[in-house]
């Protein structure tokens, strides 16, 4: 899952939240220096990543991309699941998307002397464009998808990759949604086990 999907599904715990958003600038076990909770952010972040890989669902979204993609085909339909989970947002969270995403940049904010290098260096782009909120038009995530593009020296014609996810609209926002109730059900189990430990 991409960035929106990790935030929410730390359930509005602001230390999993963090751990949780910024796991992927993380390698192998260097966080035992940072606080439990957001310690156990970053493991729940590695446990939705393996769930979501493996799922039928998000497999069937990918396949349907990897003609044209390649291996990036899982990092596109992260990409749209984070753009029916924005549009859809009022299903899923009785806060206003716009009102929910600025608290989380004051989070970030908040915390900066902690985040990760790469996340200091993703933060201010990331707010200055509003990332989190522009998901939920087509339009944002065209830039999202250019953006990834380059940062693959166009190796991955992900800028392309907005026609498919028009073309298919219907189909893959369902199979998102059908994705997502069984990973919130996840996300809240394996979130109570690790808490447990």
């Amino acid at each position: 899952m991409n960035f929106l999907a990790h935030i929410y599904l730390s359930f509005d715990d602001q230390e999993i939240t963090l751990g949780n958003f910024f796991a992927d600038h993380i390698r192998g076990n260097k966080f035992k220096h940072f606080p439990e909770k957001i310690q156990k952010g970053i493991l729940l972040h590695r446990e939705i990543d393996t769930f979501t890989d493996s799922h039928p669902i998000a497999k069937q979204s990918s396949k349907r991309l990897h003609k044209n993609y390649s291996h990036y085909s899982r990092v596109i339909v992260d990409i749209y699941y984070d753009h029916f989970l924005a549009k859809n947002w009022s299903v899923y969270s009785p806060v206003p998307l716009k009102e929910y995403v600025e608290n989380f940049y004051d989070l970030l904010e908040d915390n900066y002397d902690i985040l990760p290098l790469g996340t200091q260096r993703m933060m201010p782009y990331m707010i200055a464009d509003n990332w989190l909120y522009n998901y939920s038009n087509l339009a944002g995530i065209s830039r999202v998808l250019n953006g990834m593009n380059r940062r693959t020296k166009n190796k991955s014609k992900m800028n392309l990759a907005i026609s498919d996810l028009e073309q298919n609209y219907m189909v893959f926002e369902k199979e998102f949604t059908d994705f997502f109730e069984e990973l919130i059900t996840f996300s809240r189990q394996k979130l109570k086990v690790l808490c447990e430990d």
